[in-house]
């Protein structure tokens, strides 16, 4: 019996398998001593070569430095880094022997991929977390501005920190600079519909005609959906409106406590098929165009082999085409996300949303942040308390910070099927509402984009997807992240860049890449152009709403400013 407690032991003390995969590692250096003596002799060369640029420096010879920052890690970007030796030992030490360490754990011979992956996660976040910039002392423009401000910064920093450690926050931006429906969430329209679990947005046309064919977004419920329609610059929403698009979009409520058996199949047969409904009955099309987000783009691809599985088939799917931005359909690499999916972390995780009823945005919020903590944790520790600075108004960061909930049925469910068990990429896999899902029926046609810095959907796994479906499929990859590759609106002169071209049936993302050109400017141009052709002929504007669906809200609607 006391074997047996064991475990369970481990699961509750540890629910992210950190002590196993640390264990796993030193089992694996114990059995393996050339790769502890290459890496201990690799270490020595290591403080040799540092201690001699030091005193090279110091006694002003030439030097040639060990190590140098990546030119984008803005960490030591203040020139007292390369200028002051002492802080440029700190420097090229934490470099030097960070990169060390974690070669040690990436070339440990036979480790268990998913124990180096949690191995490598929290060592990162250690290793992060040390940075010499991150104390105040050896922060030289923390120092700097304790000398400019008389001590001031220093002060208000203090007093900052004190006040965030009581409210459990770390501020990436100023929330009180943002009103959603005010500067944010601005475009006009109305709710036309509303259930227990959404509200459809139909944005008021912008042009005299309009195509036939009208656009419904599903955006993840994760977040707010208004990361499509940040500002009158950044509106995805606002662009299509403005070249002759129906828009609309569903606001997903904000689950409590009394939503905590809602499932993933509600989100299906509640949400999306309700609102393609009411899509199709305001406008008269016989069928739509459909984008989906992140998760949204997952439901998305649940709905449409759904749809493909009725009496009619495909004929009978009431979507003619469709978009996925930088969703997953298969998780079988889901990048550093990985390291908190196991059964010990799921039934953690199972724990606490027993106790709310959901997960609190909060934890997943942090938990996000972790994946990236110099830009979205130290970044924001070393302004707001070492330079005793404000944060910046930020829209994006706003939107970031404005958390939504997520049901436990819901959330437990799309873990295990998707993330742990990698169900729905098997034909049949998995089941909804009735209806074995099988991704190969889908044969409508696609455009599939993934990014190239997606630290959520590694892009290669967002190109699976041409491969699991049967439809035509056009790929675009654009630089940039899981945002601001997305949240990406066409400028003069052009910040980002994109390949596009075919890529039905893809299986080998890299060799697609190699085959496109590099195209400077925004992929929404190319989008327009693969969507117009496929949206019919100019037509008058619809009605906002009908006699079925009458208008009930000015947008952004309610369900949007719920807490």
């Amino acid at each position: 019996m006391a074997g047996d407690d064991k475990p369970g032991h481990r699961r509750i003390l540890d629910p992210w398998g950190v002590t196993g995969a640390y264990a796993e590692l030193g089992r694996r250096w114990l059995r393996q001593p050339d790769h502890v003596q290459s890496m201990a002799l690799r270490c020595a060369a290591n403080g040799a070569a540092l201690t001699e640029t030091f005193w090279r420096q110091a006694l002003g010879l030439p030097r040639q430095a060990v190590e140098t920052p990546h030119p984008e890690d803005i960490r030591f970007s203040d020139p007292a880094w390369e200028g002051n030796a002492l802080l440029n030992r700190m420097m090229q030490a934490y470099l030097v022997h960070t990169r060390w360490l974690m070669d040690a754990l990436y070339e440990t011979p036979d480790m268990d991929p998913r124990a180096l992956q949690r191995a490598a996660f929290w060592t990162r976040q250690w290793v992060d977390a040390v940075a010499p910039g991150n104390c105040f002392l050896s922060n030289p423009e923390a120092l700097q501005r304790v000398i400019e401000t008389g001590g001031e910064s220093l002060g208000q920093g203090l007093q900052r920190f004190l006040s965030d450690l009581l409210t459990g926050e770390l501020p990436m931006t100023d929330r009180e600079a943002f009103r959603v429906g005010g500067n944010i969430a601005e475009t006009p329209g109305q709710v036309v519909y509303r259930n227990r679990l959404v509200e459809v947005i139909q944005y008021r046309p912008a042009t005299d005609t309009v195509y036939a064919t009208p656009l419904l977004f599903v955006p993840p419920w994760i977040n707010r959906f208004y990361i499509l329609d940040l500002n009158r610059r950044k509106s995805m929403v606002r662009w299509l409106v403005a070249q002759g698009y129906t828009v609309f979009l569903i606001s997903w409520k904000n689950p409590g406590a009394e939503m905590r058996d809602l499932h993933f199949e509600d989100y299906l047969t509640e949400g999306l098929d309700p609102a393609v409904q009411a899509v199709r009955e305001i406008t008269r099309a016989p069928a739509l165009h459909a984008a989906g987000y992140c998760i949204g783009g997952t439901l998305l691809s649940c709905y449409m082999a759904w749809s493909n599985r009725g009496p009619e088939g495909a004929a009978g799917n009431p979507i003619a085409h469709w978009t996925t931005f930088t969703t997953l359909v298969d998780f079988e690499d889901p990048g550093e996300i990985g390291a908190f999916i196991s059964e010990e972390s799921l039934e953690a995780l199972d724990r606490l949303m027993d106790g709310h009823g959901y997960l609190p945005g909060e934890a997943l919020a942090f938990s996000f942040r972790m994946l990236r903590p110099n830009t979205l944790i130290w970044q924001y520790y070393i302004n707001n308390y070492l330079h005793g600075r404000d944060p910046a108004p930020f829209d994006v960061l706003y939107w970031n910070t404005d958390n939504t909930r997520l049901p436990k049925a819901m959330h437990s469910w799309y873990l295990r099927q998707c993330y742990l068990h990698n169900r729905l990429r098997e034909p049949d896999g998995v089941v909804l509402a009735g209806r074995p899902i099988d991704l190969g029926r889908i044969d409508q046609p696609l455009y599939c984009v993934a990014t190239v810095d997606d630290h959520i959907a590694p892009w290669r796994q967002v190109f699976r997807l041409p491969g699991r479906v049967r439809g035509a499929t056009r790929g675009v990859l654009s630089t940039s992240g899981h945002i601001f590759g997305i949240v990406n609106p066409p400028v003069d002169p052009p910040k980002r860049s994109y390949w596009a071209g075919d890529a039905t049936g893809v299986t080998d993302p890299d060799a697609w890449k190699a085959d496109q050109a590099k195209t400077p400017g925004s992929w929404w141009e190319d989008w327009h152009a693969w969507l117009s052709a496929r949206s019919g002929d100019r037509v008058a504007p619809p009605s906002m709403g009908n006699a079925g669906y009458p208008p009930l809200a000015d947008a952004p609607g309610h369900y949007v400013l719920e807490s």
